[in-house]
Parts: C-alpha cells; structure tokens; sequence
C-alpha cells in the first residue's frame, strides 16, 4: 500500500476554504480517484506546534491511501489534471506533496 500526502503549510497569510476543500474537492477526489485504486482519505487540520502554544506546522494534511503506485500513476495520468486545477478554488498556500510506502506495524 501507498499513501499520497498532501502538505498545506500553516505559515503565512495564505487562503484555505475548508467548506470548499471538505464539500467539493474531497468528494471529486474520492469520484475521480476510487477507479483507480484509493482506498481511502484522512484529513488531519493542525491544532498546534509540538511547543505548548506553538502554532502548527501545517494547516491541513491529507492522506490518500491506494493499492499500489500503479494504481496512483495510472490516476494522475488519467483525472490528476481536473484534481489539480481545483486546488485553486480552495487555497493559494502552495500544496506540498509526497509519496510513501505504507508499513503496518
């Protein structure tokens, strides 16, 4: 199993509709991307830094489980386009992303 994260940095003055992104974009995600072998989506939203007090790191961060790399190749080739350009109706904050391999312990 793999896992996509996408990394939404706290820092700044940056836009971020979480009415949009939990409403809109997660269920065409979700449409878009369970043909192709997502399992399912996590989101977290930052609360606070390890510091008492501290601000977090990152505003939100999202996880999106699939199969196989194959399998989120496949779907970034396919539908990544329409998933990407929706971003902007979201936010500005410029989406950090990364591809793990998923172990369970």
């Amino acid at each position: 199993m793999i896992c996509v994260t996408a990394f939404y940095p706290a820092a700044g003055e940056g836009r971020f509709d979480p009415v949009y992104y939990y409403e809109k974009h997660l269920p065409l995600c979700q449409r878009l991307l369970a043909p192709h072998g997502l399992q399912r989506i996590e989101v977290d939203e930052g609360l606070s830094g390890a510091a008492a007090g501290a601000p977090p790191n990152y505003r939100v961060v999202c996880r999106l489980y699939f199969a196989s790399i194959e399998g989120f190749q496949a779907a970034m080739g396919s539908v990544g386009g329409e998933i990407l350009h929706d971003i902007a109706n979201y936010t500005d904050i410029p989406v950090e992303l990364q591809v793990s391999k998923t172990l369970a312990i």
